[in-house]
This record gives structure tokens, C-alpha cells and sequence, in this order.
């Protein structure tokens, strides 16, 4: 697969890469990164041609999107497509809810906490395009409505909708880690996007029997974040494995096991099966993995590339690691 390839959002003239980048890790989850480190990982992605990047104000409390936008901000507008997010309101450290507990590393003296009222999401924005320091934003998620779902609706999402008619913003999502309540926000909402992160992947199928259906139908695109399921895809199941950010159940670590027995029999590495199983899916536009050094991007777009054999995919079915019903590349038309 091309990882330049570009395809559109939704029904929006908005078009990105298939492999985009991620912003988590600019934000210094678990560990900071370099300014230099980061200028050159945002870099290396222009260069290579990856035109999507993914960011949101929770990422190291504002960190994430002043990284980027100090790249991004000096090259040409047209040259890339950006999304960031509202919901998580920054405010001075000791205000902020003790109970969102993400664990960045040098954050600046801010903190989240909820807020998916109308008024917060515009601030929220004009806060982002300042820290981007950009004229406009392309891509604007309700981020983790969870808990706050009839809030969310009533406020963040009027807001962001008159946003779009105006042309301020050109698309809408919401980004979360579950399939449910997507399903819910396709039915009830007018959504351009969604950022599915970790329900649909190589071992991870929630989204498949409704939500990617759904999304088909009402021409909403799917961006799929954490491909790799927060570190199990990545590392493979060696011990200390993670899934969804906490330590790999033991389900999941016994069918990376089997994943890779047949990768090894074919010679296919695990992140290329990763990166290369969701896109298979018509209703997935983009995969975003995020990334902290050059290395990795240059990883990432490698390994997107990477031919994979027919018999591969055919193994997984065989064995019962795949549903009989997923899209693998092998039968997907721009594979």
C-alpha cells in the first residue's frame, strides 16, 4: 500500500495520506522528547510526503500542539491537513480533575478537566489555533464524550457544527476508545469522521459488526489511532506487553503468540500486519500511529509499504485469529 496515497474525509473536499501521525508522543506521553527531536520527527513526515497530523490540547497539557504548529505553521497551508479536538478544558495546575489521570511527562503548568460546553469548545479552539499558530483548523474531534454524552451534544457539538457551516472548521469528528457510542453519535449527529482509537485491529475487531457498517452507509470516515493497541502490535508478547495501556490480558497475549508464529512462517513483520490490516476496510480513510523519533515515522512508512502475501491473510482466517468477514489487503482494491 502507498502511504501517501490520499483519500477523502467524509463527504469533505478534505483529502490525507493513508498514514498519518499521531500526536500523543509530542506531547511527552511517559516520557518528554527533545524540542529538537520533535521539530525533526514532524519534519521527517512532510518530507516523506504524510500530509494528516493528529493532535488535541490534552496531549502534555497544550505540548502536542505547540510542537507541531511550530513545524507546521512554516510551510505551506494547503500542504497538510490537521485535526485537533475539544472537551478537555486546560487550566492552571491545581484546578485541574485529579481524576484524569494521563501520565505526561514535563507538561507545562496546566491541567484538564471536563468541559464540552458550547462556550469551552470555542475557547478551546481559539486556544489551539494559538498554540498551533495557524489561521484554521481542518479537523475539529469531540474528544472522549464518554461520560458526558448529552452535555457533548447539546453544547460542543452545536458549537463545532455552526463552526462548519461558517467555513471556519471543514470537518467534525469525535475521537474515542470505543465503538458504542460512535454508533450512537452516527445515528443522532451529522459527523464528518471519526477517530476510532485501538477497536479496530489486528486483534481488536469491536468495530466491525456495526459501527464500520454505519459509518459506510452515512459516508462518515473512520481514522483509526493506536493501530498497534497502545504496545502489544508493536513489541509483540514479550513479557510487560501492554493493551489498551494497561499490562496485556492473558486472550490477547496468547493471540499475538499465534499471530506470530504465522508472520514468522511468512516473514512478515507484526507492525506491517498492524498498519496494514484496518486500512483493508472501505470505511477506514487513515491509520495514525503516533511516533516520537524519525526513526519511527520512517518505520512506519516502511512498513505500510511492505508487500504482504495473499497466503498470509489466508493463514489468519484459517486459524481462526480473524473474523471470516474483516477485509484483509489481499482482496482490498487499492492494496
Amino acid at each position: 500500500m502507498d502511504p501517501g496515497a490520499k483519500v477523502k474525509i467524509g463527504t469533505t473536499e478534505l483529502e490525507v495520506t493513508r498514514l498519518g501521525m499521531g500526536g500523543v508522543p509530542l506531547g511527552g506521553l511517559y516520557r518528554d522528547m527533545t524540542e529538537d527531536s520533535a521539530n525533526a520527527t514532524v519534519q521527517r513526515a512532510l518530507n516523506l510526503g504524510i500530509n494528516f497530523f493528529d493532535t488535541a490540547p490534552l496531549y502534555g497539557s497544550g505540548k502536542s500542539e505547540l510542537r507541531l504548529g511550530r513545524v507546521l505553521s512554516e510551510v505551506k497551508r494547503n500542504s497538510f491537513v490537521v485535526a485537533t479536538k475539544v472537551g478537555y478544558a486546560l487550566v492552571p495546575q491545581g484546578l485541574h480533575d485529579p481524576a484524569i489521570d494521563f501520565p505526561f511527562d514535563n507538561p507545562p503548568p496546566l491541567g484538564p478537566v471536563f468541559d464540552f460546553g458550547y462556550d469551552a469548545a470555542m475557547r478551546s479552539l481559539e486556544q489551539s489555533l494559538r498554540r498551533l499558530n495557524l489561521q484554521s483548523i481542518d479537523i475539529v474531534h469531540i474528544h472522549d464524550p464518554d461520560d458526558h454524552y448529552e452535555q457533548a451534544m447539546k453544547g460542543a457539538y452545536p458549537a463545532l457544527h455552526r463552526l462548519r457551516s461558517e467555513g471556519v472548521i471543514r470537518a467534525i469528528g469525535a475521537g474515542m476508545n470505543q465503538a458504542e457510542m460512535l454508533v450512537r453519535l452516527a445515528q443522532e449527529g451529522d459527523f464528518d469522521c471519526f477517530l476510532l482509537a485501538g477497536r479496530y485491529t489486528l486483534i481488536d475487531h469491536t468495530a466491525l459488526p456495526e459501527l464500520l457498517p454505519l459509518c459506510l452507509k452515512k459516508r462518515i470516515s473512520i481514522i483509526l489511532g493506536g493501530p498497534f493497541n497502545s504496545g502489544i502490535l508493536a513489541t509483540g508478547s514479550r513479557p510487560g506487553a501492554t493493551f489498551n495501556y494497561v499490562e496485556a490480558p492473558s486472550k490477547f497475549m496468547e493471540k499475538v503468540q499465534k499471530i506470530e508464529v504465522v508472520c514468522e512462517r511468512h516473514a512478515v513483520p507484526l507492525k506491517a500486519a498492524a498498519l496494514q490490516f484496518p486500512l483493508a476496510h472501505q470505511a477506514v480513510s487513515a491509520v495514525i500511529p503516533g511516533v516520537r523519533s524519525v526513526d519511527e515515522v520512517e518505520e512506519n512508512f516502511r512498513l505500510l509499504g511492505h508487500r504482504i502475501p495473499r497466503d498470509f491473510w489466508t493463514e489468519l482466517r484459517e486459524e481462526n485469529l480473524l473474523p471470516q468477514d474483516a477485509p484483509t489487503p489481499d482482496n482490498a482494491e487499492d492494496f
